[in-house]
């Protein structure tokens, strides 16, 4: 194992973020044309040494965490790759774990990525539908996702990714085309979650006489 990527792990700052509520999606943000725009990377040896954030990239991630929702990174390539693509901007330090594929030794859409990450978010296998994965492509962060039973959604802000499913893997369960989609698209999602609750809630209560 390369001793510049360790296994994913919890962030140190982790333990001292405040619990999540239970009705809050869990945030998995894919990296590439997801939050950095790949045309801008410089890379050296095989690592990226700079890139730009994509336009309202870093805002979206601040916003996730302040509306209490958990963010964790889970992305192809080297560790140190994001700490100087998403350092700079102060985006790195955000995400409660990361979870890079060269540590893993699986690239997504391998269930072995995804199963990493929730380990590090020390979630169960149930804790799936709970989890909503944000990428750039369809082959990789979509069908991955919907196999492992987690929310898919697509940021097909950039056509250098195809945006058509070439499988029914590959189907989004949501798309958007700009940051700030995610957030609202997060609210309805957890409001359609309590709502569902409340009504299953409901339904066992015995009929009043």
């Amino acid at each position: 194992m390369n001793q510049d990527d360790p296994m994913p792990q919890p962030r140190r700052d982790s333990q001292a973020r405040p619990a999540a509520p239970a009705d809050l999606p869990i945030v998995l943000l894919d990296c590439g044309d997801t939050l950095v725009d790949e045309s801008t990377e410089v890379h050296e040896d095989g690592i990226v040494l700079s890139g730009e954030l994509t336009p309202g990239a870093e805002q979206m991630v601040r916003d996730l965490v302040a509306a209490g929702h958990r963010v964790a990174l889970v992305a192809d390539g080297r560790l140190r790759s994001f700490e100087n693509l998403l350092e700079p901007s102060g985006v790195f330090d955000l995400f409660e774990t990361l979870t890079c594929s060269d540590a893993v030794r699986h690239r997504k859409p391998s269930p072995r990525m995804f199963k990493a990450a929730m380990g590090s978010l020390d979630l169960d296998p149930e804790d799936a539908a709970r989890c909503v994965m944000v990428g750039n492509n369809l082959a990789r962060d979509i069908a991955g996702a919907n196999r492992m039973g987690m929310i898919s959604v697509h940021m097909a802000w950039t056509p250098r990714y195809s945006r058509t499913p070439e499988h029914p893997d590959e189907v989004p369960d949501h798309t958007i085309v700009d940051p700030a989609e995610l957030l609202p698209l997060l609210r309805g999602l957890a409001g359609s979650a309590a709502t569902t609750a409340l009504l299953g809630q409901v339904a066992e209560e015995p009929a009043a006489r």
